[in-house]
């Protein structure tokens, strides 16, 4: 099974967004993502077994326990690898100091939890964004991002994360089908 470990913005969060880029969304030949899917991914398991997907719901639970809600923003843009040949567009995230580092520790716990439960997790250094265009081939994207990078939509609360099965080519438009598993909340560390 192919899963992923997501903290996913709130209705209010995607609809801004969309709201920012549904009027330019024709200047760009891009694959777009659906705003129904946009999530940020924490970690990446291509292959799960079901044999430690019970394991790994604990782990998750556990990690995600250990880490306190923050307040994040979608803000600015980028493109992997770099602007100049581009094959993902996506929106940036802002936050303070404090809460960048506890996303990111998030995340860590997210893959240790995976990695122990003996899910294969996707080896790539972690960089928390949002996904919003694939390219075909790659292209020169700056202007898209120096758009993005104008863009600052209302602060969420992350206050859990989300297990989620990943079935390519079963959703709209033969893009892939999304179903959440597990909702874990944060949990709140004491000062």
């Amino acid at each position: 099974m192919r899963l992923f470990v997501a903290a996913i913005p709130p209705e209010d969060v995607t609809e801004d967004l969309e709201s920012f880029l549904s009027p330019r969304r024709e200047a760009g030949d891009f694959r777009w993502s659906l705003p129904e899917q946009w999530h940020v991914t924490l970690a990446f398991m291509e292959s799960v077994p079901d044999r430690v997907l019970d394991d790994l719901v604990e782990r998750l639970g556990r990690a995600a326990a250990r880490r306190h809600p923050m307040e994040l923003r979608i803000a600015g843009g980028g493109a992997f690898p770099h602007a100049d040949r581009a094959r993902v567009l996506y929106a940036a995230l802002a936050a303070s100091e404090d809460d960048r580092v506890e996303l990111g520790r998030l995340a860590t716990g997210a893959r240790a939890a995976a990695s122990k439960a003996g899910a294969a997790v996707d080896g790539r250094r972690w960089h928390g964004h949002l996904t919003l265009a694939r390219l075909g081939r790659p292209a020169n994207v700056s202007k898209w991002v120096r758009l993005l990078d104008a863009y600052s939509g209302p602060a969420w609360r992350l206050d859990e994360i989300a297990l989620v099965a990943s079935y390519l080519g079963e959703g709209p438009r033969k893009r892939p089908r999304y179903d959440v598993l597990e909702v874990f909340p944060l949990g709140t560390r004491r000062h």
